[in-house]
């Protein structure tokens, strides 16, 4: 480290970005062990296809009942931690965070969201050859200055050591806030908001589709309906935590 990233650590010493804990003069993370490991994971068993915890196993099924009463268009999704809309206003919590990067407009709580990821992700390289974000209307592009799913996918995409698409599947039709909204008003709102641009990018290929949060997985499964329709093989949802 640069005697120059000395002094300013001196000067403004590095702070935790959840609960602002001094991190010394030498910290290069922007989250402290003490607020990760406070981070709720998703505990086994989990459905197969969605993701999301199973209430019991002993019948040998292996999804869940909204699974298995209206399968998804994805293949698999896998989220790692719990999100409680309850902890939104808990400053010391993950969803605390991913509102005030959202929300704040705070583009720097990215790279902390990034160490929420940990040493090990649910998908390996073996699982897809492109790996692209949820993508944002231009509009609130625009307005927020950043895609929160596209500094994801790019951790993701450097981490599996695959290809990293950022203007392949794009959102054409703005549409309004998924908040407080049902599942089937959630799947109306969405449907025929995204477009595959390039075509020959997905075609016969597995993408990994990357997103901040699922709640009902209406997003992901209308991104992955027309990726599947373009000619991909295969489309996986990877987010960082899910509303349950």
């Amino acid at each position: 480290m640069s005697l120059a990233v000395h002094i300013l650590n001196f000067l403004y010493p590095p702070r935790c970005a959840v609960c602002e804990a001094n991190f010394g003069l030498d910290a290069t993370r922007r989250v402290c062990d003490r607020c990760l490991s406070r981070m709720e994971r998703l505990a086994t068993p989990l459905c197969e296809c969605c993701g999301g915890p199973l209430e019991s196993i002993r019948t040998g099924e292996l999804r869940c009942a909204q699974c298995l009463k209206s399968p998804p268009v994805f293949a698999r999704a896998r989220a790692l931690a719990r999100y409680r809309p309850s902890d939104e206003d808990e400053r010391h919590t993950l969803p605390s965070l991913i509102r005030r990067h959202k929300y704040g407009l705070d583009q720097a709580l990215g790279r902390a969201l990034t160490e929420f990821l940990g040493p090990q992700l649910p998908f390996t390289a073996d699982d897809c050859d492109l790996v692209m974000p949820v993508p944002l209307h231009r509009g609130r592009l625009w307005w927020r200055g950043f895609n929160q799913a596209a500094l994801l996918a790019a951790e993701v995409a450097r981490r599996l050591e695959r290809p990293l698409d950022l203007g392949t599947l794009v959102r054409s039709r703005a549409t309004v806030s998924q908040t407080s909204r049902s599942r089937d008003e959630r799947r109306r709102n969405v449907r025929g908001a995204f477009t595959v641009r390039r075509p020959h990018r997905v075609a016969n290929r597995r993408i990994l589709l990357v997103d901040d949060v699922m709640t009902t997985g209406a997003t992901a499964d209308e991104c992955a309906r027309v990726l599947l329709a373009a000619g991909a093989s295969r489309v996986e949802v990877f987010t960082l935590a899910r509303v349950l």
